[in-house]
């Protein structure tokens, strides 16, 4: 079988200082053969995008009330009276907080949902036939 992809692109902004920002192109990806995960394409003006990956559950419940601790954090909040969803992103290289528009991200997360519906990830994994295929041998 497979994968189901969904992707979507989007605008960010990388919050620079307080009232000073600029927009960050944007991929939002998840496939059902990675069903725990979310990856996330920057492009910037570098010679190469920045990649992220981090747990679905994590911005899925970041949309509703701040999630995460460590390199990555999400939480709800408003911005010129709309709703943005925050996200910030720690590395060795550096630290980012990016500001996406909340019903794009929701949108997108809704189409992974239902392209892998919560609790049934490990059934995408395909870990018994991987197990039952070792055995075998």
């Amino acid at each position: 079988m497979h994968p189901t992809v969904v992707e979507r692109e989007l605008e960010m902004r990388l919050i620079l200082a307080p009232g000073r920002t600029a927009a960050v192109a944007a991929l939002l990806s998840y496939r059902t053969d990675d069903p725990y995960a979310v990856h996330v394409t920057f492009h910037i003006d570098t010679d190469w995008p920045v990649h992220w990956t981090f747990a679905r559950e994590l911005l899925v419940e970041g949309v509703f009330r701040p999630s995460g601790d460590g390199d990555v954090r999400v939480w709800p909040s408003r911005s010129d009276g709309r709703a943005v969803v925050l996200m910030a992103l720690s590395s060795p290289d550096g630290e980012a907080l990016l500001e996406a528009s909340t019903p794009p991200v929701s949108a997108w997360l809704e189409r992974t949902l239902r392209a892998c519906p919560p609790g049934s990830e490990g059934g995408r994994l395909g870990l018994d036939d991987a197990l039952a295929d070792l055995l075998a041998r």
